[in-house]
Parts: structure tokens; C-alpha cells; sequence
């Protein structure tokens, strides 16, 4: 391959890893691999074989080398995204008493919804939502 073919693939992998596709850090070390290739094979004219070789080892040895270490590191400091609605609060229609079932509104719909507490939870009395089990909502009082 000719040098600048490398290079432009390494670009295209690296532009692709950081702009558009989330591939876990491993676009970034293929990508990487391609650039040194290219830069390496301008300045020295290497043999296709040797272009792949070096490819190859660069590409596998700082995957298994560095990535880990390094995707952690960048990861580390992101914030905890919460997915659906555990620990949400919501206010029960009717009195639920422990293991029982009652229809609720959350978030413009109605759901069904389970006491998973040890108590009486009063119409009108906000309850929270200790998780999701199918399609219904098991929730506990709110203290």
C-alpha cells in the first residue's frame, strides 16, 4: 500500500472512533497503527509485507497493551446515567397494602403496581419505585 494510503486510512479510523462511532477504544489503536505505518513507510520505503507485519503487531500489541488501561482512564469521570424508573416517586390512587396490586399513573400512563414494602401505603400518599418487574412497578412508601 502506498504511504498515504495508510495514513488516510488511520485518519478515517481515528475521525470515525472519536466523532461518530463509540467502538470502545479499539478504532483508536487500529487507527494509530495505520498512521505509524504510513509515516514509517514514507521514510523508509518499506515492503508490502513488512507494511502489514508491523501493522499487525502494532495494531494487536497496543490493543491488548494499552487499551483497557486507557479506556478506563478516559471513562472513569463520566456520570451515572439512570435508565427507566427506579427510584422515581409516584402517588398512589387507592390504598395499597403489602403484596397487593393497584393501577397508578406514571409519567401519563397507567401502570399496575405491587407493595414490595412491609406497610400500608394511604391514597394519595407518594410510594417509590423500588424497581421494574415486566410491566409492572414495584414500589415501597416513601419516607
Amino acid at each position: 500500500m502506498q504511504w498515504w494510503a495508510w495514513i488516510a486510512v488511520g485518519a478515517i479510523l481515528l475521525g470515525s472512533e472519536l466523532a461518530f462511532v463509540d467502538a470502545q477504544f479499539y478504532l483508536v489503536f487500529v487507527g494509530a497503527a495505520a498512521l505509524i505505518v504510513g509515516f514509517l513507510d514514507l521514510g523508509f520505503a518499506l515492503s508490502l509485507w513488512l507494511q502489514w507485519v508491523i501493522f499487525a503487531v502494532l495494531a494487536v500489541v497496543s490493543m491488548v497493551g494499552f487499551r483497557r488501561r486507557i479506556y478506563e482512564r478516559m471513562r472513569r469521570n463520566l456520570p451515572i446515567i439512570r435508565s427507566g424508573p427506579a427510584g422515581e416517586v409516584v402517588i398512589v390512587t387507592a390504598p395499597l397494602p403489602p403484596g397487593e396490586t393497584c393501577r397508578i399513573e406514571y409519567r401519563g400512563s397507567s401502570w399496575s403496581a405491587i407493595n414490595g414494602g412491609n406497610s400500608i401505603i394511604a391514597a394519595g400518599a407518594r410510594a417509590r419505585i423500588e424497581r421494574v418487574d415486566g410491566l409492572t412497578l414495584i414500589v415501597h412508601a416513601d419516607t
